[in-house]
């Protein structure tokens, strides 16, 4: 006799611990509040989903706990949603080319509002929970013809099955940030600001260069011309011994725009598209909030930027070029403190791929949505933006902040046809060489404007090169805490300085780190809070960076063992590196008599652990490594063996560092 269709209400073991198991993935969701818990909630899902196709098939039965499991996991990710989630609730329907704080689609962009996260996620949903307790309903009730009931059972099975992957598919993927937040003391800080920035105030060109590496320009040595980038240093000072606080894209423009190490914001590494999607690139919608933690997308809202302090203070504020810190809301470009942006939210070698223009946190795209394709125009239509809009700056009495990222040259790297093949060295140098001929064109219209000589002018890059580029006689590369991959350019130039930067057409050899820059600007453009307090900074928040007004006007030691430059790489800190008056070196060793003890200073770097950078040793670390940077930059020797006692005082400030990072992850000061 054939089994007949039946739903099952006993107390079965197998059944009864998945039930509790989808109890716990609901309540887990809940507790946890991670993205990654509602990733395992919906695998979960897919196979239960099977479980109970199977349990069909072979025991023509429908085991009531399975449902309730199934039940219970979905209700938790779309409660979850519903409550802590970061968009309008419409998952992989809200279409990321269509701007996803557009004013045009209320209900479908931005964060939205319970109301629409309630109806999104209802919507998401509701097919699995149809195709769920149709498949229910139709075990439990009484079809006098059996062939009908199986027909129905396999018709529900097959959507449930299918549904739950299309879930997969369409699903939210963004969830508010679960940490401590510090808005309090974000909004206080920049209602402090003095508003009195007027038509006498500085202007401010920072110029941040995408993988070009220390030996990229003519002036650290290239083997090509860049005479506009060199005439930063040139007309100014050239800082020989500067350094990224990161060695890949996104937490060195947080360090940059912050002055604080990536740590603090969970920008630890590189920040991918949240674009929803469903090309072989899904998979970027969830990767950011397990590889930053926490469910941050981007650099958190509630991080104060420089381009936020100088906002405050009553300067315009543009940024041009690449962001690469997010894609919605809080982490969009003028959500952090420019009023205008124009440019790639994403870095070019990723999908989506394409410029927009931005203001108040909507945008719309520019030029087509095709650009990962043919990114030639890319150095031009960025010198127009910046262009026009540092004119229409230049007419008004309002000094301006401009934040220009160029994205060259990151790879994939491409030339105008103007440009393309005519340096002989191939298209890197084709793409250096453009940005160079352009950035003189916008130096030549800030003079027309009358505005060049009132402009500090910082010129530097993220990190060191990646596929192509020079750094130099360093050792390492993009991604490694080695020299080069964060020892870069770095030239700045103000021409009414009034002595701020000592002699002009100089080199400084003291060691600064790009999370001074923040603090070093404040400085130099005499930004003032609570009614004229210098050098106003944030103070509910550790800032890693020091001013650095004091080196460039007489080349002052800034990183002392207080004071030390980090190398990290994947929230790890690989190497600490301060500099040491040589007379306590000599005071440690009286026997030794090494040149390097000849000097004033003398500069360590220590590496408790890192990877070998010979591809054919990939297997081997460097461990307890002790360099010498003042007569050693290539780090070719290990010095441990020779001072035992300082490579024991930069370990243990090593780890004294690691200490307080994962005791204060976001810096709070009480």
């Amino acid at each position: 006799m054939k089994k007949k269709i039946e739903l099952d209400t006993g107390k079965k073991v197998f059944p009864l611990i998945l039930m509790v198991l989808g109890i716990g993935l609901m309540l887990a969701t809940w507790i946890a509040r991670l993205n990654i818990v509602t990733v395992v909630c919906v695998a979960f899902n897919c196979i239960m989903a099977a479980v109970i196709t199977l349990s069909l098939i072979i025991k023509k039965k429908v085991y009531a706990p399975m449902i309730f499991a199934y039940a219970a996991a979905s209700i938790g990710v779309a409660v979850y949603y519903i409550i802590w989630g970061a968009d309008a609730g419409f998952g992989a329907f809200t279409s990321g080319l269509a701007g996803f704080a557009s004013a045009e689609h209320p209900l479908l962009t931005g964060e939205g509002s319970f109301f629409t996260r309630l109806l999104g996620n209802i919507l998401l949903v509701l097919p699995t929970a149809v195709s769920l307790w149709g498949l229910f309903f139709v075990a439990k009730a009484k079809i006098n013809k059996d062939g009908l009931k199986k027909a129905l059972a396999a018709v529900m099975s097959v959507l449930l099955l299918g549904t739950s992957v299309c879930y997969v598919l369409f699903m939210n993927l963004r969830s508010k940030p679960n940490t401590q937040r510090l808005w309090d003391g974000h909004d206080d800080y920049l209602n402090g600001v003095d508003k009195n920035a007027n038509g006498e105030s500085p202007n401010v060109l920072f110029i941040l260069m995408d993988d070009l590496g220390y030996g990229d320009v003519s002036l650290n040595g290239a083997i090509y011309d860049t005479p506009n980038i060199d005439s930063i240093g040139e007309k100014g000072l050239n800082l020989t011994n500067f350094y990224s606080a990161y060695s890949v894209c996104s937490p060195a423009r947080f360090a940059a725009l912050t002055g604080r190490y990536p740590y603090r914001g969970y920008a630890d590494n590189v920040i991918y598209p949240t674009v929803d999607t469903l090309t072989p690139f899904a998979q970027t919608r969830i990767f950011n909030s397990i590889e930053m933690g926490n469910n941050a997308d981007g650099m958190l809202g509630d991080e104060i930027t420089m381009a936020e302090t100088f906002q405050a203070a009553g300067y315009a504020t543009g940024c041009f070029g690449k962001w690469h810190l997010g894609d919605y809301g809080e982490y969009l470009p003028t959500n952090q403190g420019f009023d205008y942006f124009y440019g790639s939210h994403h870095v070019n070698d990723m999908t989506p791929f394409y410029h927009v223009t931005e203001e108040n946190g909507e945008w719309e795209i520019v030029h087509g949505t095709d650009e990962l394709k043919d990114q030639s125009m890319a150095t031009q239509w960025i010198h127009e933006e910046i262009t026009e809009w540092i004119t229409e700056q230049a007419q008004s009495d309002t000094p301006f902040f401009a934040y220009y990222a160029s994205p060259w040259p990151h790879a994939p790297v491409f030339a105008g046809d103007d440009f393309d093949g005519t340096s002989g060295m191939g298209t890197y140098v084709d793409c250096v060489t453009e940005f160079d001929h352009y950035l003189g064109l916008l130096f030549d219209t800030m003079e027309k404007q009358g505005v060049l000589e009132n402009t500090v002018i910082v010129f530097t890059s993220d990190n060191g090169p990646a596929l192509e580029g020079s750094v130099g006689d360093l050792r390492g590369g993009k991604y490694l805490a080695y020299e080069g991959g964060q020892k870069v350019p770095f030239m700045i130039r103000w021409d009414n300085a009034d002595g701020a930067l000592g002699e002009i057409g100089t080199e400084r050899e003291s060691s600064a780190v790009l999370v001074d820059l923040y603090p070093t600007l404040v400085d130099l453009c005499g930004i003032t809070g609570n009614g004229g307090q210098e050098n106003y900074m944030p103070s509910d928040r550790v800032i890693d960076g020091v001013s650095m007004t004091s080196l460039l006007k007489d080349d002052t030691v800034l990183h002392t063992q207080e004071h030390p430059i980090l190398h990290m790489k994947r929230e790890v800190v690989k190497a600490v590196q301060y500099t040491v008056p040589t007379e306590e070196v000599a005071a440690m060793y009286p026997d030794y008599d090494f040149d390097v003890l000849n000097e004033d200073y003398v500069t360590f770097k220590y590496f408790e652990k890192i990877q070998n950078d010979n591809s054919a040793f990939w297997d081997k670390n460097r461990k307890n490594w002790l360099h010498i940077l003042t007569d050693d930059y290539a780090e070719n020797y290990n010095r441990t063996s020779v001072y035992p006692e300082i490579a024991e005082q930069l370990k243990a400030k090593l780890h004294e560092i690691t200490d307080t990072f994962k005791a204060n992850r976001r810096g709070i000061i009480e």
